[in-house]
């Protein structure tokens, strides 16, 4: 069987443990050759060598997308290898807070922005003549905090809204040239770093695991929290050709707990 991104290059950043591993290695199952891009490059050079035992092509590139020069060697390295790229997928994160506006410094706000904001708009600046050769497709990674205003997310919120706005704006910006933009705003992942996270609130309540996530998501429709296996299926979802139709759009994958 031909899979969804048959042949196609997708270029993934913020590739860490979780959500870009996971992605990663679906795209690879789909037909994809990768172009892996995260700080860390010993990480990269192992999901790398996952991908390429599914059969397929992958290329580590250690990318600080904050940086220029980063992003234009990321550009250059993928369109070495390939000679095209497909797809976009903007998955760089950075630790909220966890702090309302007034215990959050200038600092963090700043490097939040700069990095979930800016760096996008670097990356997709630096992909764009590709992605319009290609007439190709870009994902962004929202938040469910978009839908909410929990006082402990505020900053967090600030810098996913202003992404959704440039997004919205990029996919009109784009959209003549073919490149469809659209977005991804997960609720909770249930993976290890979550994990790691809630056994952290579990022990300081005294109380187990199985009682924290059953908290955290009683309020969604389906009594459960998203996947990285969820999630990773609405990006390969609007990036595909499944998708043609639609940009500017934003896919909320949180098991109904909030509604667009």
């Amino acid at each position: 069987m031909v899979g969804l991104l048959h042949d196609r290059v997708v270029v993934i950043t913020g590739v860490g443990p979780g959500l870009g591993t996971t992605l990663a290695l679906r795209c690879a199952h789909e037909g994809a050759d990768l172009v892996l891009a995260a700080r860390s490059a010993p990480r990269l050079d192992e999901i790398a060598g996952s991908v390429t035992k599914l059969g397929r092509r992958a290329v580590a590139v250690a990318t600080d997308i904050t940086v220029d020069n980063d992003v234009e060697v990321l550009a250059r390295e993928a369109l070495s290898a390939f000679g095209k790229v497909d797809g976009l997928v903007n998955n760089a994160f950075m630790y909220p807070s966890m702090q309302p506006f007034a215990g959050t410094t200038f600092t963090h706000i700043r490097e939040s922005l700069e990095l979930t904001v800016l760096g996008v708009l670097r990356t997709i600046q630096a992909f764009t003549p590709a992605l319009t050769e290609s007439r190709g497709s870009i994902v962004n990674l929202s938040s469910m905090v978009i839908r909410h205003s929990d006082p402990v997310y505020g900053p967090y919120k600030l810098a996913k809204s202003a992404l959704l706005a440039m997004s919205q704006s990029l996919a009109s910006e784009l959209g003549g040239s073919g490149i469809r933009v659209n977005s991804v705003a997960p609720g909770y992942i249930w993976g290890q770093v979550l994990k790691d996270y809630f056994q952290q609130q579990a022990e300081a309540s005294g109380v187990p695991l199985d009682t924290v996530y059953a908290a955290a998501a009683a309020s969604s429709d389906l009594k459960r929290l998203v996947t990285e296996d969820d999630v990773a299926s609405a990006i390969l979802f609007l990036i595909s050709d499944l998708a043609n139709g639609i940009t500017g759009q934003t896919l909320d994958v949180n098991c109904g707990e909030y509604k667009a």
